[in-house]
């Protein structure tokens, strides 16, 4: 089975797919990126059986017919949040104007511009009113080279943001907490299959699995709150 998954969902997917391999006797081709990223490549034509996007992004692609009508499953809910280098001080974030002030403070802060929260942020230093502020002091990693976290985790930035789910495996840094309430998006990460899928049938089989009670602990392990009830 081929498949396409965020990187929102990845730290999930590696946990829960190795077991779903040797139950099955089957190997996973997966392609890891950010959902806009994905998208850019399904337009270029890129396919497979199964997608783990937005639940924007899987809408539209039913709507275009790229994907199988009815075939959205919800998998969990995650939100942006607020990383420092292991053992630096916590800036307060637990207010808008507390948030601004920590982001003005800061010597370099980072969000990447290809994931959902890197197209959302700039969102919110507009509101703040600091965009201009900030501006110079602002790092963005190399799609494919570097995440968020690994920049936090070197020192070249002092606050990263992103998706609490693509923070937290990343070795050396620390999760402070998510964006103040009044600033934060969440983000529905959902599956869809293919329109022409050749494993129709072992892609919704991965959905069961991703969608089980059994999952749902890992889910939240790894920062992200699971839509099944099961």
């Amino acid at each position: 089975m081929r498949g396409l998954c965020s990187n929102g969902v990845k730290a999930v997917a590696l946990e829960l797919i190795p077991e779903f391999e040797r139950a099955r006797g089957i190997k996973l081709y997966i392609m890891w990126t950010s959902t806009n990223m994905l998208l850019e490549e399904i337009n270029k034509g890129a396919t497979g059986d199964l997608a783990i996007l937005t639940d924007e992004a899987i809408d539209d692609l039913i709507r275009q017919g790229r994907m199988m009508a009815g075939s959205r499953v919800d998998l969990a809910q995650s939100a942006i949040g607020i990383a420092v280098r292991n053992g630096a001080p916590k800036p307060d974030i637990g207010s808008a104007e507390a948030f601004k002030q920590a982001l003005l403070s800061a010597r370099t802060i980072s969000y990447s511009k290809t994931g959902i929260s890197g197209v959302y942020f700039p969102t919110v230093l507009d509101r703040l009113g600091i965009a201009e502020a900030v501006k110079s002091k602002t790092v963005i990693p190399t799609p494919g080279v570097a995440v968020v976290g690994d920049l936090v985790a070197r020192g070249e930035a002092d606050i990263g943001v992103q998706q609490i789910s693509e923070l937290l495996p990343v070795p050396g840094i620390e999760v402070v907490g998510p964006l103040p309430a009044e600033l934060q998006k969440l983000t529905v990460f959902s599956s869809g299959i293919f329109v022409g899928a050749k494993e129709a049938e072992v892609a919704r089989a991965l959905v069961t699995a991703l969608t089980s009670a059994a999952a749902r602990d890992v889910y939240v392990s790894k920062g992200m709150e699971p839509m099944s009830k099961s």
